[in-house]
């Protein structure tokens, strides 16, 4: 029995230093042309508060810390940055028409009012992200301002 046990713990250690060299891609980028910064007014205290709880995830530069050099985790990390990519892109901003901000600001209010964002992972290892009543009012108050202004510009063409 003892033996079967130092097997499988030898085991277990040689694949948790080989999976090591498997590592994913960075998301990574310095083509910041169609950030939302730059194609948006936004005031600074949002635009803090976007940088902190959301653009890990959702821009194409993630910043990364020790921990995600750690297989298995980073593949979770790296999943994790993927869908949050797909559902918004912030460093896609300026690729997008009137129609698709519309329900991007949509979707981001309904995440706020919900709060299903940021997820609560990250939020445990970035204190930095966890959103209080007063952040998720300032956003929503952007949201809304922005809104009103994409649909008043749709509705003139």
């Amino acid at each position: 029995m003892r033996l079967l046990f130092k097997i499988l713990l030898f085991t277990v250690i040689i694949i948790f230093i080989v999976i090591q060299f498997f590592q994913p891609e960075k998301n990574q980028s310095s083509d910041s042309e169609n950030l939302i910064f730059k194609h948006e007014q936004i005031p600074d205290s949002v635009q803090q508060i976007l940088k902190n709880a959301c653009f890990d995830c959702h821009t194409n530069n993630t910043k990364y810390l020790w921990y995600h050099r750690i297989m298995p985790v980073s593949w979770m990390i790296n999943k994790h940055i993927i869908e949050g990519k797909d559902e918004l892109n912030f460093s896609d901003w300026g690729k997008l028409d009137n129609y698709d901000k519309i329900g991007a600001l949509e979707d981001m209010r309904q995440e706020l009012e919900q709060k299903t964002m940021p997820i609560k992972q990250y939020v445990w290892m970035h204190k930095e992200a966890k959103l209080t009543d007063s952040d998720r009012a300032a956003i929503i108050a952007w949201i809304d301002k922005k809104g009103g202004e994409l649909v008043n510009s749709s509705n003139e063409k």
